[in-house]
């Protein structure tokens, strides 16, 4: 069975996962897999492509237990019975040094996964309807702002931005509908809500960003990040030299 394509809302839905964590675990490349109902060699190949720091499978499957181990492991999950899923004692056990995909299997072997609290879904990513769809063109075509779309449409901040560029690629819409400014919003940086920057060309991250392409190559090259069409990091590097 094929794949499910990586659209704007999955991408910003695998960010929202994976979050600040440096280099991503297994157990968190296993866990989104199954949250995206994807291969978790799909997740870490497109982690890697946005420039995340992804585990090797390899580092983490090739640990045995020891007996020791095992018998800390089963006291670990008795004593803390229902309140860790499989990632989250593999991130407790150990300091990281098992996946959670090891870690299930030990714990299955040992007959003791009724300890274990189920995973929390992450929010379905959910497609927009035709209607929907018009309600958003239309939205944005009337200057409304990305909180608006949201309480209308009964959707994210991220879910806005996704569609909102996939809608804009298609040119369905012109430009990327703004946030409302809030105290601070000066010093957060724009290019931190651009979940896949280094498959976009510049032109489209101003668009995104609501700024020029000429001061995207500047925060890009500053910055030391790459774009589809501009290498930032080498412009940094030459700079440095």
């Amino acid at each position: 069975m094929a794949l499910p394509k990586w659209t704007d809302e999955r991408t910003t839905a695998l960010t929202d996962f994976v979050g600040g964590e440096s280099p991503v675990s297994q157990a968190t490349v296993a866990e989104a897999a199954a949250n995206l109902e994807t291969s978790t060699r799909s997740i870490s190949s497109k982690l890697r492509k946005m420039g995340h720091d992804v585990e090797l499978a390899s580092a983490a499957s090739s640990r045995a237990f020891t007996d020791a181990q095992e018998a800390t492991l089963a006291a670990f999950v008795s004593d803390n019975s229902g309140t860790y899923t499989y990632a989250e004692i593999a991130s407790h056990f150990e300091d990281g040094a098992f996946s959670a995909k090891s870690i299930q299997g030990k714990i299955l072997s040992m007959e003791l996964t009724g300890h274990v609290k189920p995973a929390p879904k992450v929010e379905a990513v959910r497609t927009y309807s035709p209607s929907e769809e018009e309600t958003f063109v239309s939205m944005v075509q009337e200057g409304a702002f990305v909180e608006a779309i949201t309480d209308a449409l009964d959707r994210s901040v991220n879910s806005v931005r996704g569609k909102a560029l996939s809608l804009l690629r298609s040119g369905d819409i012109d430009a990327i509908p703004r946030q409302e400014t809030t105290k601070g919003a000066s010093k957060e940086d724009p290019l931190a809500e651009i979940a896949d920057l280094a498959s976009m060309g510049v032109e489209d991250i101003a668009e995104a960003i609501g700024k020029t392409a000429r001061g995207v190559k500047t925060m890009l090259t500053r910055r030391g990040l790459s774009a589809a069409d501009y290498d930032g990091a080498a412009k940094k590097e030459k700079a440095s030299a």
